[in-house]
């Protein structure tokens, strides 16, 4: 829309100075020209077309009139499936039209078996389940498909469900569910799974139940159908019972957090917020490194912290080596007493142990380094001095004169 917007701006400034200056002085027909030229040259590369913004879709659920408590109790019910684990162990609750729970709990707790058994496709192993007599449920299951006559168009699928109903009138229908157009006409084995579950929730909103079963309804859903679901939900007048991971879904529809764990159901003392906050803090409590980043600065300092401990140990664990080369009696005490500069590094009893040994290595070591002899004295050498011209040949010639002296040329062959 932007860059539509924007080659139109560009189209009509350039066509009004085109009207402008096309005659005017030469200078600004040629500035025209060039314009046209460009504006040419934008239509022969193509120019981007209006979009059109879809319809907005507006689920409907029908107000289903009123059914007085309790619509549907559970009495001490437990369930299992045959040769497993019961799943479920004295289990009580009671669900009635002003209810809007939200299901969560671990994979493999029995939330969808829980769901089965509130619309009787299972019975409990023991106990009572008791639904009020003119209970009608509607349910969304995650094999939605199982309903649906994927042979027939979605048009087709409502005339045969619900005869007597004009066309129009179920077009209609079917376009707030965002269900128009070509594909209404289009068989539902060649829908999308988004297109086919949108067919769902116009049938569960046709069927006009007390009680809405949703078992994952958000995993082929776009952000608008799902937004479009939520606003639905709030505005419908029967109770929900809703199985999601989607916490943006829950934390719009639910009031309600049942956890199903540990063959119970155990109703949540707070919100959405709440919930989702002490997830997290379990998770760091259950597995620090589920839930901290790579790139978390704090994470990174507090293992190059470990780290230096670690290496800190080490370096403290290992006994001192004394070098295998000759070294000279001065260099033993400098030795030593950088050694006794790290008392105060050695903090346990095993530490100071490792130290002492360590010490006495060296004082050994001390004992068996060969004396360092006293250096002979050398006699030394004798200035070089000037003799002057005049003493030269004289107390014995040049052979008098000190080693290392200066001698002329014309004196040197001279005894």
């Amino acid at each position: 829309m932007k860059r539509y917007e924007w080659e139109q701006d560009q189209i009509k400034s350039m066509k009004e100075y085109v009207a402008k200056f096309g005659h005017g002085t030469s200078k600004n027909a040629r500035q025209a020209q060039s314009k046209e030229k460009v504006l040419e040259k934008m239509i022969r590369a193509g120019l981007t077309l209006k979009p059109e913004l879809e319809k907005p879709m507006n689920f409907k659920f029908t107000d289903p009139g009123h059914l007085p408590p309790p619509v549907l109790a559970f009495r001490d019910v437990s369930f299992g499936y045959p040769n497993c684990e019961p799943l479920y162990d004295n289990v009580n609750f009671g669900v009635d039209l002003d209810s809007r729970v939200a299901l969560v709990g671990p994979n493999g707790a029995g939330k969808t078996t829980l769901v089965k058994l509130m619309c009787g496709e299972l019975q409990p192993t023991l106990g009572d389940i008791r639904p009020h007599g003119h209970l009608k449920l509607g349910r969304f299951t995650q094999h939605f498909v199982d309903v649906l006559d994927l042979e027939l168009t979605p048009l087709e699928f409502f005339e045969k469900e619900y005869p007597g109903m004009p066309r129009e009138e179920l077009r209609k229908y079917l376009g707030r569910f965002g269900v128009s157009g070509k594909m209404q006409m289009q068989k539902m084995d060649e829908l999308s799974d988004g297109q086919k579950s949108r067919v769902v929730f116009s049938k569960l909103g046709k069927d006009v139940p007390h009680i809405l079963l949703l078992d994952e309804p958000t995993n082929h859903l776009d952000m608008e159908s799902i937004d479009a679901l939520a606003k639905a939900v709030n505005e419908y007048d029967g109770g929900m019972v809703l199985v999601s991971h989607d916490m943006r879904l829950i934390s719009q529809v639910a009031k309600e957090i049942w956890i199903c764990d540990k063959k119970t159901i155990s109703r949540y003392k707070g919100d959405i917020q709440s919930f989702k906050m002490d997830m997290r803090d379990q998770m760091g409590i259950e597995g620090q490194q589920q839930g901290q980043l790579r790139g978390d600065a704090s994470v990174m300092k507090a293992n190059v912290k470990d780290k230096k401990a670690k290496e800190i140990k080490i370096v403290k664990a290992q006994p001192a080596v004394v070098s295998k080369r000759v070294v000279s009696r001065k260099e033993v005490p400098v030795s030593i007493k950088e050694t006794e500069a790290t008392d105060d590094a050695w903090s346990n009893d095993e530490d100071k142990d490792t130290k002492k040994s360590s010490l006495d290595s060296v004082e050994s070591m001390k004992d068996t380094l060969p004396k360092a002899e006293a250096p002979t004295s050398a006699p030394a050498p004798a200035k070089s001095s000037y003799v002057p011209p005049h003493l030269r040949g004289k107390t014995g010639g040049v052979s008098s004169v000190p080693k290392g002296s200066y001698v002329p040329p014309h004196l040197r062959n001279r005894q």
